[in-house]
């Protein structure tokens, strides 16, 4: 769609009342009530606008994920930030921040100014670099925290994402140190001591299979610590892939205390438990592991009531030889963004815990504003960029990964029906995808 003019005809906003929204270049022009629910009167002419017919649609500020891994540099048989960035803009994506464990460690100003201008280049999806907190992701020196936040990438979001800042003296540092230029660090919660060799959450089925466990105490600790030392220092710190009902609650006290701190869960972590690693298939195989039952109804009561911020996928992408292996052998981690949306639809729209103006403050606006990215999680009115989601909830669908846009398959949603599907993503008034595919 070349066209510079869009006219969105009949599109429900965050699930309201249908509306007609232009898009002009790269803002959305007006914003006014449609003539589908005014019987023929009212709307927008489309003029010379080319018109996308939205009757039933629910139209969301763009996605944004404050946690996505592209793999580039050094893992372009998993990913590259091409291939990732269709996926993203698949799942209605406008924006997501790249996690810094790429080889080289994005812990230099150079590397996240490569990342960077790799996801200019895409165009299918802003790329936002997360700077390594440490050199090397080894936790033992402070990375140039400053030089990549004053870089062209502008980084603002620092972790060791895969790997837990288990020193406190760093962490402490790390946490004084992004103040100066408002950054926030996002801590992988797992203290290392307690889950060496581990391989499964730890109860009853652990028990039964005879996998090490991985204890809820090994992330809980490491976030009761982490939230009493942000606030000791005055400091912003954010909670990678919540997976308890204990982190949960720990959460929920440090902002009872009025403390800066935020948190996000993954969709896999909203609807999977452990009892499915009885299959022994590594696809299951994620870090933090998946749950217990218990624990999936805490997340998705503290996602609703807004203890947990928003939704971040951890799109995880491995080439077929790291998965299709035995269980103690297989890496961590699934493919998200595809398929994120249609999982939070099914988890926490279709069962009535969030509406949609909700979906679009948990998946847009809020992780938006902890990674301080202008231009997404902006208010779809007139005047605002044109970063925009057009979503059918009507939609159920069996997912087949040999459809995905991502390099890799490992999914866990083999053959299960879901339910959503982005119809058409908007990147500054330009149409990513649309008829739910890649333009």
């Amino acid at each position: 769609m070349s066209t510079t003019k869009i006219l969105i005809r009949g599109a429900k906003i965050l699930g309201g009342e249908p509306q007609d929204v232009l898009i002009d270049g790269e803002t959305i022009a007006a914003v006014t009530p449609s003539d589908i629910a005014l019987a023929g009167g009212g709307g927008l002419e489309a003029g010379d606008a080319a018109v996308v017919e939205a009757g039933g649609k629910i139209l969301l500020p763009g996605l944004v994920d404050l946690h996505t891994h592209l793999r580039e540099p050094g893992r372009e048989d998993s990913e590259t930030v091409l291939t990732g960035t269709r996926a993203a803009a698949v799942g209605g994506y406008t924006a997501v921040h790249a996690m810094a464990n790429t080889f080289p460690v994005a812990d230099t100003a150079g590397v996240v100014e490569q990342v960077w201008r790799l996801g200019r280049e895409s165009g299918y999806c802003d790329v936002q670099p997360v700077g390594a907190v440490t050199v090397g992701l080894e936790g033992k020196q402070l990375a140039e925290l400053g030089a990549m936040a004053d870089s062209a990438a502008g980084v603002r979001v620092f972790s060791d994402d895969g790997k837990c800042v288990d020193d406190a003296v760093i962490m402490r540092r790390a946490l004084e140190y992004v103040k100066a230029f408002d950054g926030v660090v996002a801590q992988h919660a797992q203290e290392p001591r307690l889950t060496e060799g581990a391989q499964m959450n730890e109860g009853v089925v652990s028990g039964e299979l005879g996998l090490r466990g991985w204890p809820a105490v090994a992330e809980e600790s490491i976030i009761a610590r982490d939230v009493l030392l942000a606030a000791h220092v005055g400091s912003r710190v954010h909670i990678c892939h919540l997976s308890t009902a204990g982190s949960v609650e720990i959460v929920r006290w440090a902002k009872s205390k009025g403390w800066d701190v935020t948190a996000e869960v993954t969709p896999h972590h909203l609807l999977l438990t452990d009892e499915l690693v009885r299959s022994y298939d590594p696809v299951y195989k994620v870090n933090p592991p998946l749950r217990t039952e218990a624990d999936v109804m805490a997340l998705r009561e503290a996602l609703a009531d807004g203890t947990i911020d928003c939704v971040a996928t951890d799109h995880a992408p491995h080439p077929h030889e790291d998965k299709d292996c035995e269980w103690a052998a297989a890496a961590m981690g699934m493919v998200g963004l595809e398929t994120a949306l249609s999982v939070v639809q099914h988890t926490m729209v279709d069962t009535g815990l969030l509406d949609w103006a909700g979906v679009a403050d948990r998946m847009s606006w809020r992780p938006a504003a902890i990674g301080r990215l202008a231009g997404h999680g902006r208010p779809v009115s007139a005047g605002e960029p044109a970063n925009l989601t057009l979503v059918d909830p009507a939609y159920r669908g069996v997912v087949n990964p040999a459809g995905f846009a991502s390099r890799s398959r490992n999914t866990p949603y083999v053959g299960i029906e879901l339910p959503g599907q982005v119809i058409a993503t908007f990147l500054r008034g330009k149409a990513t995808v649309m008829d739910g595919k890649l333009t």
